[in-house]
């Protein structure tokens, strides 16, 4: 079971998907998942853009998660537990390639401004070792389609040497 985590725009959903099915894993975006089955709990004005219920998301994918094979993709991580995840990956983007992908969404303003920091400052990454041991915490680089392939093989590796261990 994996989590991608990393400010939206760092490459989070092309990894999840690909690497499911490269993997046979099944992949889940929990953004989606939540706009799908309305798990939320109000509305931020500020960033215009719906606030997340996360007990309805820890109950939604409670039984998921059980059956392993999982792999979850949402920018922030504190509130999963802990019991879920063999590995979590924070995926970084140099800011000049992160403020494009950001703008290209539609992002402005303070949203925009507020994710290019929260990548500077290593929020995200702090967030995951804070919430996960840190042995499992890994950061990724995810500025180009190379990256993007180095990072594929080098999970499909460490899958296939997980699978060794622990069968």
């Amino acid at each position: 079971r994996f989590l991608f985590s990393g400010t939206p725009g760092v490459g989070k959903t092309t990894l999840g998907k690909e690497l499911a099915s490269r993997a046979g894993m099944s992949y889940i975006n929990v953004g989606d998942m939540a706009k799908e089955g309305e798990l939320y709990d109000g509305f931020d004005e500020e960033y215009d853009c719906p606030i997340l219920d996360e007990d309805r998301v820890i109950d939604e994918l409670e039984d998921k998660m059980s059956e392993g094979g999982v792999i979850v993709d949402y920018h922030g991580c504190d509130f999963f537990p802990e019991r879920w995840f063999h590995i979590v990956f924070v995926l970084r983007t140099e800011n000049s390639f992160l403020y494009d992908r950001l703008e290209s969404r539609g992002y402005k303003g303070k949203k925009l401004q507020d994710n290019i920091q929260c990548e500077i400052f290593q929020t995200l990454y702090e967030e995951a070792v804070l919430s996960y041991r840190e042995e499992i915490v890994h950061q990724l680089p995810s500025n180009t389609p190379e990256d993007l392939e180095r990072n594929l093989d080098q999970i499909m590796q460490w899958i296939e040497q997980w699978m060794k261990d622990n069968n």
